[in-house]
């Protein structure tokens, strides 16, 4: 059909050519107006040129409509094609889900499974060139889950370049008593870790910048204040998300600035980690 369509264009430029010369001969031959078949024949070949480039422009315009309109409609298409009522619900479910990753991706935000989220920290890390602010949850599985293990050994490598790093965990005074909290605690006092302590009764209340909670977004990290990774705080499909926007980079920053002035610094006494202030009040 497509074939058929640009003979038919080819056709009808050639039928139009011969037209105007056949004009033109007709004025020079018959009539013997040679001024006016010149003006003839240049006229029919302007008109040809303008005829060939509109039929053109609206060939294309029709292909680039009907790839548009099959895009658009391709979803209902395929749903129009499922009859089984539970199968037709779940595709329906798949398609609410997938518009929320849209919705994310519009925010310049890139949805990220568990594996992809900590592999893309490992990335940035061994990217960074000057520094990596952190916010985490104190959790044991720093020093046992291969994929945190592995991002720990990317913070390593940075560190081995010179880029700071500054993570401020959160965690409650109980958990820090913890054993093998202590030990996780002191493996990155020692490795050279800017550490800070936040208790969560003592953070900012629950506070929207531009759609990040800073009462759920505990668990993040910015790299050259240029890219950022976060963790989802309710569940969902994808582990976490990742953006480079420089207005969202901004949010985060403000945010780690909030969550570093409600922290505390840390110091080793007696092979654990304990607070400074607490050290200082028993020296006093």
């Amino acid at each position: 059909m497509k074939d058929l369509s640009k003979k038919m264009h080819e056709l009808a430029v050639f039928i139009e050519f011969i037209a105007g010369s056949g004009l033109a001969i007709f004025f020079h031959l018959v009539l013997h107006n040679e001024q006016a078949a010149y003006m003839i024949f240049g006229m029919g070949i302007l008109l040809s040129l303008v005829t060939y480039l509109v039929r053109e422009d609206v060939e294309k315009s029709k292909a680039e409509l009907l790839t548009q309109y099959q895009q658009v409609h391709e979803i209902p298409f395929a749903l129009a094609h499922i009859h089984d009522e539970e199968c037709k619900a779940k595709a329906h479910e798949l398609i609410a889900a997938t518009m929320k990753s849209l919705a994310t991706l519009q925010q310049g935000f890139i949805t990220l499974e568990e594996l992809e989220f900590y592999l893309e920290g490992a990335r940035l890390s061994d990217q960074a060139s000057q520094c990596i602010k952190a916010v985490d949850p104190l959790t044991t599985g720093w020093l046992s889950r291969g994929a945190l293990l592995n991002f720990y050994q990317a913070n390593l490598r940075a560190l081995d370049r010179g880029v700071r790093i500054t993570r401020i965990f959160v965690t409650t005074r109980e958990e820090l008593a913890d054993p093998e909290v202590q030990k996780v605690l002191l493996t990155q006092y020692r490795d050279d870790i800017e550490m800070r302590i936040a208790f969560r009764n003592e953070l900012p209340t629950a506070v929207d910048i531009g759609g990040v909670d800073t009462n759920s977004t505990f668990d993040f990290a910015i790299y050259d204040d240029r890219a950022v990774t976060d963790v989802f705080g309710q569940s969902s499909k994808y582990y976490g998300r990742k953006t480079c926007q420089p207005v969202e980079v901004a949010k985060y920053l403000y945010i780690f600035e909030l969550l570093e002035h409600s922290s505390h610094a840390v110091t080793q006494e007696n092979d654990r980690i304990v607070l400074a202030s607490d050290v200082l009040e028993l020296a006093s």
